[in-house]
């Protein structure tokens, strides 16, 4: 019938390891040109989705849609400041035009900053490094918090305000295995993982009532643009940091985007995950659970 085989016409964008039903759900995603956050959209796109790309940079989150839009999705970009709360508010009266009220918010925008990273893993008596912790700018450690906790609060609070007292709505946020262990050199980019861990059990609570879940991903170490070239040299030689995560990951080897479509889309299922609110979910490779020996 029709309604099958637009499914399976959708269903080209990517084949996912399980199937939901999206169809007719509108999915909100902030960082959507990046690439696990552009990886998701297909997979929800491809289960029925109407996908709201949200990112600063236009033509990143653009070429994500024109892909879904070529396999016979829906899915539309939109310039985005993740910070700028008029701004999200005039986004999502276009994106109530376009597609219609938001019913998934999926907070992918965060990052790190190279003025909030240290030069050494540890402090030492005398200074050999030039930038060690007492070197840190204030500036950018603020940066990283707000692109990090406020990027997801601005959203949550522009976006959920639809979504209450509607069947089969929820929020996924982006947290990492920083937020269980910090890694040394990020103390502001593991600090702010953590507020988006503990963000996520607090709305989760909140929005008990009204009918919203709230869960999380906490991915361990995937290349992106963001840290390639923390993780490899010039001619694709894996660093010495690249070797100390490897060795640290019981799985030794980088996880592939694609291996966060299947948690995404089961904590999304209200048929499958109907009871499950204020869940923060490892996929590192066993990372999280590694004591070292």
């Amino acid at each position: 019938n029709k309604s099958k085989q637009n499914h399976e016409r959708k269903r080209i964008i990517m084949q996912t390891p399980i199937s939901i039903n999206l169809n007719n759900k509108v999915v909100v995603i902030t960082g959507a040109g990046g690439v696990i956050c552009g990886c998701l959209a297909k997979a929800l796109a491809s289960n029925g989705a109407k996908v709201a790309l949200l990112d600063l940079n236009l033509e990143a989150a653009e070429a994500v849609a024109n892909e879904i839009v070529a396999e016979g999705g829906v899915a539309k970009a939109y310039k985005t400041n993740v910070l700028d709360k008029e701004n999200l508010e005039a986004v999502r009266e276009e994106i109530e035009k376009d597609l219609g009220v938001t019913d998934i918010l999926i907070n992918g925008a965060g990052g790190n900053n190279p003025r909030a990273t240290t030069d050494n893993e540890y402090c030492t008596f005398e200074k050999q490094v030039d930038k060690d912790f007492f070197d840190l700018d204030a500036g950018g450690v603020r940066f990283v918090f707000e692109l990090n906790f406020i990027g997801s609060f601005l959203p949550t609070q522009v976006f959920c305000k639809g979504m209450v007292g509607r069947k089969g709505c929820s929020v996924l946020n982006i947290s990492s295995m920083n937020a269980f262990t910090p890694l040394t050199k990020i103390p502001a980019y593991s600090a702010a993982k953590a507020g988006i861990s503990n963000f996520t059990e607090w709305l989760a609570v909140h929005f008990a009532k009204v009918g919203i879940r709230v869960n999380a991903i906490a991915p361990g170490f995937f290349v992106t643009n963001q840290n390639r070239a923390l993780l490899f040299d010039a001619e694709g030689n894996a660093t010495p940091r690249t070797k100390k995560i490897l060795n640290a990951t019981p799985m030794e080897r980088f996880g592939e985007v694609e291996e966060l479509v299947g948690a995404t889309l089961f904590l999304l299922s209200e048929e499958a995950a109907g009871f499950i609110t204020g869940v923060v979910l490892p996929i590192d490779g066993g990372f999280s659970a590694y004591s070292g020996v």
